[in-house]
């Protein structure tokens, strides 16, 4: 028995927003639901430590596959993958649940996608929670402009914009891919925000290609049966599906223009993480401004991966959050 079929509920699917989506659904079906985004490159896989920790607790608690990814459907246009399509998806999952409203909490992509959802689906969301991913008003600019002209023409966010490009390179060796990317902060860091003379910051691209993994032993983050789940969901899928996320940047951008700056009347929760280098706990420190109910905690010596690195240390402030704003 593998470990996706081990350390995961079993996997259910239901009919939403026009595609199949996969899910896996722990806990007593009582109270608010939990849904559980995640980000790229990962999976629902990547809350396996959650699902257990919070059904555990008595919450019900959902993680899907996002559109794109694992045994999700992954439609071909590009335009398939905008925030009104993310973010209906998850709409619809709770239509599927027959629910009125969720608990969304979001890491990486999926931390944009549930900041989204109380601007566009108001009347879906009871509270969002965000790891790692900070709530960030609507740039006066496009923000695929600002990060070619701040980080350079390489930077991993500009780069996936050329068709075809990316996802050739990060499937040409899966295991390779993975590996580079699901490492413990130090390996990622240095690399990722120090550039060579003249370079991009954050161009994944060349590091990957350089990198010869001699390392991996000492910052790898997961288990090889860990690792291979990974591995085999991005075989079988590719990685098109969730880098046209980020090709939808400047579309999401045009469509949000109009859309509140602020959230209140919600409660939130914001979890950074201390040697993130992609998404700094320093990006946060706007929020207090920008949402009326919040609250703020840091995980030291965590990197970007999370709820994978640190899972007990987020579980309990979760938990914690829930117990005293939604209590059982």
């Amino acid at each position: 028995m593998s470990t996706a079929e081990t350390d995961m509920p079993p996997v259910k699917r239901a009919q939403v927003n026009g595609i199949e989506m996969a899910y896996y659904e722990a806990g007593p079906r009582a109270g608010v639901p939990v849904i559980l985004c995640h980000g790229f490159p990962e999976l629902a896989f990547s809350w396996r430590h959650q699902l257990k920790a919070l059904a555990d607790a008595g919450r019900w608690v959902i993680a899907p596959d996002q559109r794109g990814y694992g045994l999700t459907s992954r439609p071909e246009a590009v335009s398939d993958y905008d925030m009104a399509h993310l973010t209906g998806d998850l709409a619809g999952l709770l239509d599927h649940l027959g629910v009125e409203k969720a608990i969304f909490v979001g890491h990486d992509w999926g931390g944009i996608v549930v900041w989204q959802m109380p601007l566009m689906h108001p009347d879906r969301v009871a509270g969002v929670i965000g790891l790692n991913t900070p709530f960030l008003p609507r740039s006066p600019v496009d923000p695929i402009v600002i990060m070619r002209a701040r980080f350079g023409p390489d930077m991993y966010i500009v780069w996936f914009q050329t068709p075809g490009d990316a996802d050739k390179v990060l499937a040409a060796d899966v295991d390779k891919t993975m590996r580079f990317f699901m490492r413990k902060p130090r390996a990622l860091t240095a690399a990722a925000a120090e550039p060579p003379e003249g370079g991009s910051t954050f161009a994944f691209k060349d590091l990957l290609q350089q990198w010869d993994g001699a390392d991996y032993d000492q910052d790898a983050l997961l288990t090889p049966a860990e690792l291979a789940v990974f591995v085999a969901a991005f075989q079988h899928s590719g990685f098109t599906g969730g880098i046209n996320w980020y090709r939808n940047f400047t579309r999401n951008w045009e469509a949000s223009e109009g859309l509140a700056s602020r959230i209140d009347g919600l409660p939130c929760l914001m979890i950074t993480a201390e040697k993130d280098a992609v998404l700094t706990p320093a990006m946060a420190e706007p929020m207090p401004a920008l949402i009326g109910d919040l609250e703020m905690h840091m995980i030291a010596g965590s990197g970007h991966w999370t709820q994978q690195e640190k899972p007990d240390e987020v579980n309990r402030l979760m938990l914690d959050w829930l117990t005293r704003r939604f209590p059982a």
